[in-house]
């Protein structure tokens, strides 16, 4: 029979493990030889005992004989519960040898952002926002892979890593393309569920390659494992007899042969019987027999060091135990000798171990589960109070005390409530939630339950909106939560509605609630955020009246708090979608600032109020021709959400309304990169959402205008640009947008069709911003041929509703369309006086357009060369095709 036998000897566990150590080589070798190559991603999975764990540390070893730098950091099953638990241990290293001005000047503006989740800096005023914490770690490590190149990762029983880690990792492994690095995961699989099992999932998808699928010994690798330790003498029978009894695990073949030498059992068939009795000491309630056997200071000792799960220092586990510190010690050296304690290799010990860790997580788990339930409990309610002690904080207690059982007991409440505060302002809303929740089961105080249910209703608005609902409407119907607080509950709780399409009941809550309020700030607080909720909804129709009551009050409104700035606001905005007179819209949203600037506790990370009041400020300025005052807004925006992290729906948001200033402007260059940048990020966030309509809209609009009709259709079809609409605006309006671009792609009759129902929804809504609600001219270009009365008439109400509005770029609008359903000189006539408009118009790309077709109908070359640079400098490659065709033609042209 042939021995087969490991090429690396390193260790017994890496027997027929050639494939994958040669897999391993290759990779450091590439990373090695240029520090420009893209980094690569290795994923080992198999169940426990395969030999992950043995290959990771084979492949530390073989990076670090080729002069790499390797991090590593492990799962562990009882601390699943502790977010960014993994990718602190990985990180140490890098950061202990900073100095805290280094860490600075590595990380720079992700310093704050993602130093409070690795530990090494506080945390801010705000709420950190996980997605920006999840970038932040990202631009960490990529940031200090750089500096420790060549550098190699590995992460073991990633299976168990904390969600916020996984998340970490999931992002970091798709942007390794362009960082020279190599990332090695070791997981079990089917360990994992819910959305760790997608992170997972995710990282494997990345690696670009199959995941290797590690497989039990052979019985020939048995043999050969078995003689190389035992000795050659060993016969066959028992080498198969091993293989038998261990199913070819390689650690449980490993311990076996071990307790085979311990006990001098001779390697001879006659001796093969006694095989399955060591393997059951080995293991299991064998090796909670054996654990027994030392003791029960020992036992204590080991249910102690399992409880911990890390940070096991003899000090530590000896106050958990109540042993004292030379009964701890010689119960350490009992384990130790007993090989269920190890002493990490001081190679791969991690900044911040305690000293001492389990031999193999398969004995972790048997000595935990063999904690008879009540103690378990028990000893994990002294854990809490031993880390708390010890100055680690509420949050490092917390996933103990998640495991105590409830006893009416107000201090656990309140250490709860403090770990979710702290957890929460380092990025871990979902940490946040489970002491939140294991805080209502003790429960709290009947003064006191209002006020975490309202907590954990803030904890997941942006997460789980429906079930924010219910904790916040459950918090609303009981007492303790009174004046602004219960306000901003309602406000929350309208929110949470909005998230989750439930618009009309976000409407009605907050005009119920304000009907039991008297006359003040709060009443007006709650009046001006139904005004908000019902300026965005996009339904058919809106309540009687609405626009008269709201211009009524803010007629009250001098700006003297955030209440009354934000009534002007949703005034002007109001204002603004009728298309009543441009320059009191102005006016109104001039009013509702301070010195030309957001006034305080109105910027946009402030959360009192919420970017739709700000967004809506924004828009009534830049569709009234005040582009200046838009784009510092929306750049004010970006800047805030990228200083404070924020890197999920509000950076989306910003950075698609930087996208609509550069396309009001004429910059479709600078608006597509936005845009796409945007999208980048919504898809993040979720399709479906308002941001993603809003995203998608302007992106297929800014194509539309640089005449790329066949890639905005593409962008259309990809991310389901198309009827049914959302329950809130979007601007521009999505259906004459889409009217529009079926227009373009020759479907005419469904584009006149989407067009007239723009045409029906605005005249229900009231919207009649020619700009902002464009159909009337799209569908009066595309009925000149078919209807030209009614294309008349449609141009014509167009130019009133222009001259209503008063903007030079309206104006100029109604007569390019006018100047289209003409012929002769009043066609010219028509096109001059909308260039004459358009000139002093801050909107580029429709002064270009303007120019190019006046050039057509004047048949002037000077014209048509000047609408072609314009069409250049705008990026709109459509108008510079369509003036350079007629230039080569020169028919007719003078």
């Amino acid at each position: 029979m042939t021995e087969v036998r490991s090429t690396a000897a390193a260790s017994p566990s890496l027997w027929e493990r050639d494939q994958e150590v040669a897999a391993v080589e290759q990779a450091i070798s590439a990373l090695y030889a240029d520090r420009s190559s893209s980094g690569s991603l290795l994923v080992f999975r198999g169940e426990a005992g395969l030999g992950k764990t043995a290959l990771l540390a084979e492949t530390r070893r073989i990076a670090e004989r080729r002069g790499c730098t390797v991090w590593s950091a492990r799962g562990g099953e009882t601390l699943k519960s502790v977010p960014f638990n993994v990718v602190r241990q990985l990180l140490q290293p890098a950061l202990v040898s900073l100095m805290p001005e280094e860490a600075r000047e590595y990380l720079g503006d992700w310093y704050d952002i993602a130093g409070p989740a690795l530990g090494i800096t506080d945390p801010g005023d705000r709420q950190a926002d996980p997605q920006g914490v999840c970038d932040g770690l990202v631009a960490a490590v990529r940031r200090l892979a750089r500096r420790d190149w060549p550098l190699v990762l590995l992460i073991d029983d990633a299976h168990w890593a904390d969600q916020e880690t996984l998340s970490w990792l999931a992002a970091f492994a798709e942007r390794l393309d362009d960082l020279s690095v190599l990332v090695v995961v070791a997981r079990r699989p089917g360990e994992a569920g819910g959305d760790s099992a997608r992170y997972l999932d995710a990282v494997a998808a990345a690696a670009g390659g199959p995941v290797a699928n590690l497989s039990a010994l052979t019985p020939d690798a048995t043999a050969g494992l078995t003689r190389a330790t035992l000795g050659p003498h060993a016969d066959a029978p028992f080498c198969r007899e091993v293989w038998a009894v261990t199913g070819g695990n390689p650690y449980e073949s490993v311990e076996l042969l071990a307790k085979v030498q311990d006990s001098e059992l001779e390697p001879v068939e006659a001796q093969a019987a006694e095989l399955r009795a060591l393997n059951r000491s080995a293991r299991g309630g064998g090796l909670v027999a054996r654990l027994e056997g030392l003791g029960v200071d020992a036992t204590r000792f080991a249910w102690a060091a399992a409880i911990l799960g890390a940070e096991i220092s003899v000090d530590l586990v000896a106050q958990l135990a109540t042993l004292g510190h030379e009964q701890a010690v010689r119960c350490a050296e009992l384990l130790c000798n007993a090989r269920i304690l190890t002493e990490p290799d001081p190679e791969d010990t991690r900044v911040g171990d305690g000293g001492l860790e389990f031999v193999h997580p398969l004995i972790a788990t048997a000595v935990y589960n063999s904690i008879p339930p009540a103690l378990c409990t028990a000893m994990h309610g002294i854990a809490a109070q031993v880390v708390t002690d010890t100055g680690l904080g509420a949050a490092a207690a917390s996933r103990h005390l998640l495991l105590v059982h409830p006893d009416d007991d107000e201090e656990v409440v309140e250490q709860l409530r403090e770990a979710a505060r702290e957890h929460l302002a380092v990025g871990a809303p979902d940490a946040t939630r489970r002491c939140l929740e294991r805080a209502l089961l003790e429960p709290p105080l009947p003064e006191v339950h209002a006020r975490v249910l309202y907590e954990l209703g803030c904890a997941t608005l942006l997460t789980a909106p429906a079930t924010t609902i219910d904790h916040l409407q459950s918090a609303l119907g009981m007492p303790g939560l009174d004046g602004g607080e219960r306000v901003d509950a309602v406000f929350r709780l309208s929110q949470a509605l909005l998230h989750n399409d439930q618009l009309e009941e976000a409407v009605r809550t907050v005009e119920a609630e304000a009907a039991r309020h008297q006359e003040g700030p709060a009443k007006l607080r709650l009046q001006a955020v139904q005004y908000m909720w019902e300026g965005i909804h996009a339904g058919e129709s809106t309540s009687p009246g609405r626009s008269e009551r709201l211009a009524a009050l803010a007629a009250t409104c001098t700006g003297k708090d955030n209440s009354e700035r934000a009534l002007l606001m949703l005034r002007g905005f109001d204002a603004m979608t009728h298309g009543e007179n441009a320059e009191e819209v102005v006016e109104l949203c001039d009013r509702s600032l301070v010195n030309g600037r957001l006034a305080p506790g109105l910027g946009w990370t402030d959360t009192e109020w919420g970017i739709e009041l700000l967004l809506m400020l924004s828009n009534a300025y830049a569709f009234t021709d005040r582009l200046d005052r838009a784009d510092a807004l929306y750049t004010e925006a970006l800047r805030s959400y990228e200083s404070a992290g924020w890197s999920g729906g509000h950076l989306a948001l910003a950075h698609a309304y930087v996208g609509l200033g550069h396309r009001r402007r004429g910059r479709l260059r600078e608006a597509e990169t936005s845009l796409r940048e945007s999208l980048r990020i919504a898809e993040r966030v979720g399709r479906g959402l308002p941001l993603y309509w809003t995203t998608t809209c302007n992106l297929v609009d800014t194509l539309l205008a640089r005449g790329h009709v066949e890639e905005a259709w593409e962008i259309a079809e990809q991310y389901g640009f198309a009827p049914p609409y959302p329950s809130t605006i979007v601007i521009p309006d999505p259906r004459s947008v889409r009217g529009r671009l079926l227009l373009a792609t020759g479907r005419t009759k469904d584009g006149i069709n989407e067009l007239e129902a723009a045409e029906k929804a605005a005249a229900a809504r009231g919207h009649h911003n020619p700009i902002m609600v464009p159909w009337a001219v799209d569908l009066a270009r595309a009925l000149a041929g078919e209807d030209p009365a009614r294309a008349a008439r449609l141009a014509t109400d167009a130019r009133r509703q222009a001259e209503r509005f008063g903007t030079d770029t309206a104006i100029g609008e109604a007569l390019r369309c006018a100047a289209a359903l003409e012929t002769g000189q009043r066609a010219v006539r028509l096109a001059a006086q909308a260039v004459a408009y358009l000139e002093a118009s801050p909107c580029q790309y429709e002064h270009a357009a303007a120019r190019v077709e006046y050039g057509i109908a004047a048949r002037s070359v000077g014209e048509l060369n000047r609408g072609l640079a314009l069409a250049r400098s705008c990026g709109a490659d459509g108008l510079v095709t369509q003036a350079r065709e007629v230039l080569d033609t020169g028919r007719g042209l003078r």
